[in-house]
């Protein structure tokens, strides 16, 4: 199947979709709650985000938290439930997995590094990690660090042929397994790439589990501790983990449920053994704490001027264009155009029971996070509700 570390909405139009589920309207008081912290917001504005949660629990989800966030303050926004099993509400505070949001973390650390002179962009992949991406006609020689970077590679996407996240059954029998990033590298080897590098764009997640592996070559460090070291601890998010291989979500959380597009009902898939998603999408957070990170790195304050351009410096993603209409893509960062003129840039995640969606503008000062927990709909309609709750915020 198509990655799940990425958009549901790519899923189904190019692979097999992630789990189908009828769409119900949320139990009795399941519909959102919103607080208002800060700021001089209008009631129509906290009316308006309301709504929009209230559509896309319509669609299928679970529990759903969401942070809309500007210079006149901060709104939160909570639907349906946490865990099915107790009862417990949603609350702005939980927890979740963010899968490839984790992605942007993680290429900040290697524009760090070639801030400071440790790598070049244009490096090649064979130059750091010598024979890793060969056969079946991979090359690591003709590929860079840039086009990892920036899906540009051709490389194989590792989680297309990974039973983990394609059954409930392969779920369930893997689910513990421990992964090495050179094992999840070597299942992308196994099939001929997409293309030649530099010649198209394909999300692949096999690319940024080979960008973990050259920060851990070139600092000697896992890129979980790298990420810890110059990002979380430095902008105090405290609720925000690289995890290795613990399967659970500690504190608050939201549970994860999906049901693998099969039939029966969504499974409980919250614990996972996080080395399946590795440098492509293994980071837990909240919403307060992704909007601290996209703020401050869309703010200049964890990258240099140069560095950032290059982020920002975006090639057309149309393969996204199933869930973001005229996307583009960067280094790590996508550029998605706003209804009201103009971009904003985040990443998307999405990983068995959970979907990540994000958007700030150009200097981070205006953003909206949210996370879903499982399968949506069947169709695009998750996505589209998803999509039209940030659009219209980031629009006022």
């Amino acid at each position: 199947m198509k990655t799940e570390l990425i958009s549901r909405v790519v899923t189904t139009t190019l692979a097999t979709a992630l789990a189908s589920i009828a769409l119900a309207v949320p139990a009795d008081g399941a519909t959102a709650a919103v607080s208002v912290r800060g700021g001089t917001h209008h009631a129509s504005d906290s009316s308006a985000l309301k709504a929009h949660v209230d559509t896309i629990m319509k669609t299928g989800t679970v529990g759903l938290v969401v942070r809309s966030s500007g210079p006149h303050g901060t709104r939160n926004a909570t639907g349906g439930v946490a865990d099915q099993a107790t009862g417990d509400r949603a609350r702005p505070g939980d927890r979740f997995r963010i899968a490839s949001t984790t992605k942007t973390f993680v290429a900040t650390v290697v524009l760090q590094l070639v801030a400071e002179g440790r790598l070049s962009l244009d490096d090649t992949v064979e130059h750091w990690l010598p024979k890793v991406v060969s056969g079946n006609g991979n090359d690591g020689s003709k590929i860079t660090v840039r086009q990892l970077l920036q899906h540009t590679s051709g490389l194989f996407d590792y989680t297309a042929d990974f039973p983990e996240f394609a059954s409930k059954a392969g779920y369930q029998a893997n689910r513990y397994a421990t992964w090495t990033a050179e094992q999840l590298a070597a299942i992308g080897m196994r099939h001929a790439p997409n293309f030649p590098p530099g010649t198209g764009w394909s999300y692949s997640n096999t690319n940024y589990v080979l960008a973990g592996m050259i920060i851990k070559k070139i600092t000697g460090h896992d890129w979980t501790q790298e990420v810890t070291a110059r990002i979380v601890r430095p902008l105090g998010l405290y609720d925000t983990l690289a995890p290795t291989t613990d399967p659970r979500i500690p504190g608050r959380h939201l549970h994860g449920y999906s049901a693998f597009d099969e039939a029966g009902p969504e499974i409980d898939v919250t614990a996972l053994n996080p080395s399946a998603g590795g440098a492509a999408g293994a980071m837990i957070s909240t919403t307060a704490d992704l909007s601290r990170f996209y703020q401050a790195l869309l703010g200049g304050k964890l990258l240099r001027p140069a560095q950032l351009a290059a982020m920002k410096t975006t090639v057309r993603a149309s393969e996204l264009d199933p869930g973001w209409a005229g996307a583009r893509y960067g280094l790590g960062l996508m550029e998605v155009p706003l209804s009201c003129g103009g971009v904003y840039y985040g990443h998307g995640g999405d990983i068995p029971g959970y979907t990540t969606r994000n958007g700030f503008s150009a200097d981070g000062r205006r953003g909206v996070v949210l996370n879903a927990s499982g399968d949506g709909s069947s169709d695009s309609s998750s996505q589209q509700t998803e999509n039209d709750l940030i659009d219209d915020e980031l629009c006022r």
